[in-house]
């Protein structure tokens, strides 16, 4: 049976938070707010896990689950070749929409799906999500929705499409707005600009003039 808390309410968040930790850290799922649309998350770390979550979505492992970090530092643990001009992009618009697809270290033991080498992480722009990810660390967390069916923004929908599925909701309220993170690909020398969402090409470039745009 799921179990849901008002983060709204101080003592409902801290219970919520602490049972949202303790379900991550046995493999369950849990529903989480973020500043663009609520999430499913997991474990990174449990293959099992992240299974479970792409099972709940119904979507396969050609479409790998990004990751969220509670923090700019858990990077250098997590990716490897990430250049001058990727921690521009972290420095400018981290925690906030901009989702960066960097190389994965080699020796770490996480099964996301068919990544080819690579991670999408971000950091978001919201209390609840981050004191979340301080605390477990890396999730894999991807739009808390079945697939094909609009990404939810607030709990009420994320609690409709995935039921007793996912074993504790944190409602955080309604999301700012249903635009996705904007995705940026840093493996090459060039940041390269995958999909448009909340931060636009023109504004990447205030950062990073050199971003191409992915045709």
């Amino acid at each position: 049976m799921a179990r849901r808390y008002d983060c709204s309410d101080a003592t409902d968040r801290a219970t919520g938070l602490r049972e949202a930790a303790s379900a991550v850290r046995r493999g369950e799922l849990v529903v989480l707010p973020t500043d663009t649309v609520y999430g499913i998350g997991a474990d990174a770390f449990s293959a099992e896990a992240v299974g479970d979550l792409l099972e709940a979505k119904g979507r396969g492992r050609g479409m790998p689950s990004p990751v969220l970090v509670g923090s700019p530092n858990t990077l250098h643990g997590l990716v490897t070749d990430f250049s001058e001009l990727a921690w521009e992009l972290v420095d400018a618009f981290w925690p906030g929409a901009l989702t960066l697809v960097a190389r994965h270290q080699p020796s770490l033991t996480w099964d996301l799906g068919e990544t080819g080498g690579t991670v999408a992480v971000r950091m978001p722009l919201h209390p609840v999500a981050i004191e979340l990810l301080t605390d477990v660390g890396p999730m894999a967390v991807s739009s808390a929705n079945l697939t094909g069916h609009p990404s939810p923004q607030d709990c009420d929908a994320a609690q409709e499409m995935l039921g007793d599925a996912v074993s504790v909701y944190l409602d955080g309220g309604p999301t700012p707005a249903a635009v996705p993170s904007s995705i940026v690909d840093v493996t090459g020398k060039v940041p390269v600009l995958l999909r448009e969402g909340a931060l636009g090409a023109d504004e990447l470039r205030k950062v990073v003039p050199e971003l191409k745009v992915a045709n």
